[in-house]
């Protein structure tokens, strides 16, 4: 039966305005489809799990062929790749050059692929430090484990490709032919473990590529091996891997290594995956130009669950265009493997990869600076727990002098570029209403107090409704169980401890698999119902305080003071202001982030973001590629290398410290799980 509530708009433009604001994909409305395709769009995270879990074989669908090509004809609509002479003129070494100059020197055969994914292999050898190291490993520790021999096999075959089409004997080859890249750690490539972090997960091998890697892998691209992420894909700060600029500090997480790939140029981008913050963090806390797609823009199929109707995949590169690149690759429906992907217009609007010409490429975009957009401090306590602390003030007035600095400008500089910027109040997430039913408030959803239901003393919030509910249909819990089951007793416990639950919210009770499944598997139809009601209904305030103002997308800066050093004690450590960082994964909503700057201490990257309502991607992207072309400063300085080299094996103390995982009391509230900030809400009160 067609979705008659406000379905799609189908006059959603394909074409850049030369000039002005860009036309996003916006939907007018919002449909229960937005969120959950059709009723059993569980078949689609579900299959996303069999993908990766060995323990549950029934196989994931394939990408269709007719959706490959319609990749590799988004990827041909690329503009016109810089001159080689440009490129050179540069110089600049080619492990560091953006995925576009690589591309025009592969395309004009000038390198190889397999020359510059040697220099990758070459650079993670000399400076990424041992592999299968969930902890600090004394290098970089980017990369959790690469894939040497199957890399090279993978660019000999794009240089032939390649060679092919500069002979003229077969069409071009896509620009993102014979590029290297790293995916996290979640994400299934065939016959290769995917760890989510923990070696509880060694035995995990993937049945088959990830949606988004069968749509890259057609288009040439190298992948170099999987990069660390944070135990479980959990907290935002993280501790396994460096900073892209100094690896004695916070690297961000859960993506912690796809946000320092590229800047630390061990691979020319990376994919990440976000639940509640994972792209966006390690992008701002690295400098990557990065991309955190609305829901449903692409295929979620054969990664690692968190949290379906949350969960999302994108890129982080070096440039706003080359996020655009890989983005428009992975773009585009996957019906069978994740109906979530059928919600997005369709065909969706190729994302830009070229700034405007002119001098007002910005004009008639009016950009918001919201006020309620609460900041937070986090302290590490002497116990190594992490108390934070919602500060109701301006944002902007939290900021230390450096990022208050660099948002100034940044704000100056928009609006020379014909932006219109301005403050406005936005929506107060904290505003809940009044009991019981907390529904005459701003935010009816996120954090909110309102029971809709008690099972086994737990209660089960709005947003829990939705979160449970969905991960019943993808038999999440079933899965990890039945995996568990195959391994070693203490793989075994450590993956109850994670996911089990303590029955009757008993504090000393043992955690079972039953307590936790049957607060996931018990949620009423009534409960659910109310849930995305309030979650549809929060979109709409959200949009309603745009609206008022008469903005367009907003401007924030998740990151408003320096970041600090890495602590082996509490992994949640390191982040001593931030904002509430699930709200665009609550609305389902893009997000884009990009370097604007540079601290005076330990000099690490100062970023904003630009995020606004869902399928907006075209005008956000549009806004940062526009922007870094006319201020290229900050997104082309990257770091020096490492004075020495990383050690081959791991020190006593180290290896000891890696056995501990993430160790401390995470920071609830810094975390990607959108049940582990409900629950420590719902605590607080």
């Amino acid at each position: 039966m067609p979705d008659t509530d406000h379905a799609p708009t189908t006059d959603t433009p394909t074409a850049l305005a030369e000039h002005g604001d860009v036309p996003d994909a916006t939907p007018r409305g919002h449909s229960r489809r937005a969120f959950l395709g059709r009723t059993g769009t569980a078949a689609a995270a579900g299959a996303v799990l069999a993908t990766t879990l060995t323990a549950s074989p029934a196989a994931a669908a394939t990408t269709t062929g007719k959706v490959r090509k319609a990749a590799v004809a988004r990827a041909g609509e690329a503009p016109a790749l810089p001159s080689v002479a440009d490129v050179l003129a540069r110089n600049v070494p080619v492990h560091q050059l953006e995925i576009v100059e690589q591309a025009a020197l592969l395309q004009a055969r000038t390198i190889t692929s397999v020359s510059l994914t040697q220099a990758y292999l070459d650079r993670i050898d000399r400076f990424n430090g041992p592999f299968e190291t969930y902890g600090d490993n004394g290098g970089c520790n980017t990369f959790v484990r690469v894939d040497r021999t199957g890399a090279l096999a993978q660019a000999a075959a794009a240089d032939a490709q390649l060679d092919a089409a500069r002979a003229g004997t077969t069409p071009p080859a896509p620009y993102l032919c014979g590029i290297p890249i790293g995916i996290k750690d979640s994400v299934g490539i065939a016959g290769r473990t995917a760890g989510n972090g923990t070696p509880a997960f060694a035995n995990n091998i993937a049945l088959e590529d990830a949606t988004a890697v069968a749509r890259l892998r057609e288009l040439g691209v190298v992948f170099l091996g999987h990069t660390i992420c944070s135990a479980f894909s959990g907290v935002i700060a993280g501790n396994f891997a460096g900073n892209g600029w100094n690896k004695d500090y916070v690297p961000g997480g859960s993506s912690q290594g796809s946000g320092a790939a590229p800047i630390n140029a061990l691979a020319s981008a990376a994919i990440g995956e976000e639940t509640g913050g994972s792209i966006v963090w390690p992008a701002a806390i690295n400098g990557a130009s990065a991309i955190k797609p609305s829901l449903g823009l692409g295929s979620m199929a054969g990664v690692m669950p968190l949290s379906a109707t949350y969960d999302v995949l994108g890129p982080l590169a070096r440039s706003g265009r080359d996020a655009a690149l890989l983005m428009n690759a992975i773009i585009g429906p996957d019906p069978l493997g994740d109906p979530q992907s059928v919600s997005a217009p369709n065909p969706f609007p190729t994302l830009p990869m070229a700034p405007r010409s002119g001098t007002k490429p910005l004009a008639g975009l009016v950009v918001g600076v919201p006020q309620t957009d609460w900041m937070t401090r986090s302290v590490l306590n002497a116990d190594n727990t992490i108390t934070a602390t919602v500060v109701k003030e301006s944002p902007q007035s939290l900021y230390d002098a450096d990022h208050k600095a660099a948002f100034d400008r940044v704000r100056g500089e928009l609006e020379a570029l014909g932006a219109t910027v301005k403050e406005f109040r936005g929506l107060d997430i904290t505003n809940y209403g009044t009991a019981p039913d907390y529904l005459d408030g701003e935010n009816p959803y996120y954090l909110n107090p309102a029971v809709l239901q008690t099972i086994d003393n737990a209660p089960i919030t709005p947003r829990n409704a939705v979160v449970f509910s969905n991960r019943q249909e993808i038999q999440y819990l079933e899965a990890i169980e039945a995996f568990a089951a195959t391994q070693s007793t203490t793989v075994q416990t450590t993956l109850l401890t994670q996911y089990g639950r303590r029955p009757g919210e008993v504090a000393t009770a043992d955690r079972t698999w039953a307590a936790a499944k049957l607060t996931t598997n018990r949620v009423t139809n009534g409960a659910r119902r109310e849930g995305e009601r309030r979650r549809r209904l929060l979109i709409d305030k959200y949009q309603q305080s745009l609206d008022d103002a008469g903005v367009d997308i907003m401007l924030v800066m998740s990151i408003g003071q320096e970041v600090g050093r890495r602590n082996a004690a509490n992994a949640s450590d390191g982040l001593p202001l931030r904002r509430y960082n699930q709200i665009a994964n609550d609305l389902s909503w893009p997000m884009v982030n990009f370097p604007v700057g540079q601290t005076s201490g330990a000099k690490l990257p100062i970023c904003v973001q630009l995020w606004g309502p869902r399928f907006s991607e075209p005008r956000l992207v549009q806004a940062m590629i526009d922007y870094q072309a006319k201020h290229p400063e900050h997104h082309t300085r990257l770091p020096a290398d490492p004075v020495a080299p990383a050690m081959r094996t791991l020190s006593r103390a180290l290896r000891l410290q890696a056995a501990q995982g993430e160790a401390g009391e995470p920071d609830p509230y810094g975390t990607n799980d959108p049940v582990a900030s409900e629950n420590a809400a719902a605590a607080d009160r």
